[in-house]
């Protein structure tokens, strides 16, 4: 399926179900790594990712009868909608089970296209498993959510795009979870471009794609833990691998801290909301040890329930020194609440949250401690209302903040 007959075909397809989806220059980023940067903005596909491209090509092949059996799929949420959008297009039954750790806008957007969700095990795999035993059972066309190459044929098109814009782009960042996305537009790419280099990002909790190049066979992690739930996955395409080994021209894995900037990055620069998988592109860019070239970035989704996000931003600002606690100890006595306070404010300070705590000590009138939650803007000014307190001699520990 991966010939540039099946990719041009494929893109002409995928135009019925998908939004154009520009290269959005980023001066931030670009200022930052010193190349040319620019964001290729999946996330706003109709269905949140680019998911729906490979679904929706992968469906046109099936012949009328595969259709009307039903569909089925496994899927942590983006595959989810693409096979539900372009199932309910094409006038079929769909069927999708999704791991129970699925964020809920996921699983309610899945719906809302018509699909019957079942929510079943941890981790993709799990659900996997189980969507399997269902279509055999049921006599349903399964839908593979990447080791399939109709699937990756569609998410090449993505592939296809950058170039026919940017022909002369000399990196391509995309995200891996199983490898289908990487499949399509590592494979496209070198067709159209041997000189482009495709580079693989991956959660390092999740770190099979690259676990397995290593060995040189496709091989299971034991277990994975990440934030990026999208690319949570244990075991690599075994139909896809073949391609990498010969189109991927390195990986590079992320740890979740780094997602956690990344999304506060794209949120204040670009005014976009990035789910975590698809921010691992953007927080690899840092890692790319390269200067003055034309570097693409699939942000392959844009799907995160409000809690999550609540919880990133709160990170985020945390790790960035721009809300942090201090904790002092004064004497219980009038006036030094105040005293504490002036110093803040004379360093231009923001208090957020108060805790006064008189039982820290037995002798009340020697020591109590407050603990002063603090909104700053950023790591030097953190430095500076610390330093002002200790000038004052107030002996300040910063603490973890408790939000």
């Amino acid at each position: 399926m991966l010939t540039l007959d099946k990719f041009e075909e494929a893109s002409e397809i995928v135009k019925k179900a998908t939004q154009e989806t520009k290269l959005i220059y980023s001066k931030y980023f670009s200022e930052q790594t010193g190349n040319k940067v620019y964001l290729k903005p999946e996330n706003m596909q109709t269905t949140g990712a680019y998911k729906v491209r490979g679904a929706y090509y992968k469906i046109s092949t099936l012949s009328e009868e595969e259709r009307q059996k039903g569909l089925i799929t496994a899927s942590a949420g983006n595959h989810a909608q693409g096979v539900a959008y372009a199932a309910k297009e094409f006038g079929a039954k769909a069927v999708i089970v999704m791991p129970t750790t699925t964020p809920l806008i996921k699983v309610n957007r899945t719906k809302g296209y018509g699909a019957e969700v079942v929510l079943y095990g941890d981790v993709y795999d799990e659900a996997c498993a189980y969507a399997l035993e269902l279509a055999e059972k049921e006599g349903y066309t399964f839908i593979h959510p990447f080791d399939d190459p109709a699937v990756a044929t569609g998410q090449g098109t993505i592939a296809m795009e950058i170039i026919k814009e940017l022909p002369l782009v000399d990196y391509i960042l995309v995200p891996i979870g199983g490898g289908g996305l990487a499949t399509g537009v590592s494979t496209l790419a070198k067709m159209l471009n041997p000189n482009i280099r495709v580079i693989g990002v991956e959660p390092a909790g999740a770190a099979c794609m690259k676990a397995s190049l290593q060995a040189g066979e496709v091989v299971t992690l034991p277990n994975v833990n990440t934030i990026a739930d999208g690319t949570a996955v244990k075991t690599p395409g075994k139909n896809v691998f073949p391609y990498l080994q010969k189109n991927l021209d390195d990986i590079i894995t992320i740890e979740d801290d780094d997602l956690i900037v990344a999304f506060l990055d794209m949120v204040e620069n670009h005014k976009m909301i990035v789910e975590n998988s698809g921010l691992l592109t953007v927080a690899a860019l840092k890692y790319l040890d390269v200067k003055d070239k034309k570097v693409v970035s699939i942000l392959s989704g844009g799907n995160m329930d409000v809690i999550t996000m609540s919880s990133v931003v709160q990170l985020g600002l945390i790790q960035r020194d721009r809300i942090f606690t201090v904790s002092v100890l004064l004497p219980d006595k009038a006036g030094e609440l105040v005293r504490v306070a002036t110093v803040i404010a004379n360093e231009q300070g923001n208090v957020i949250k108060l805790d006064h705590n008189q039982f820290v000590s037995t002798n009340r009138n020697a020591a109590v401690e407050l603990k002063i939650t603090l909104e700053a803007f950023g790591t030097d000014h953190k430095e500076c209302i610390v330093n002002a307190l200790k000038e004052h001699g107030y002996n300040p520990k910063v603490i973890r903040p408790n939000l």
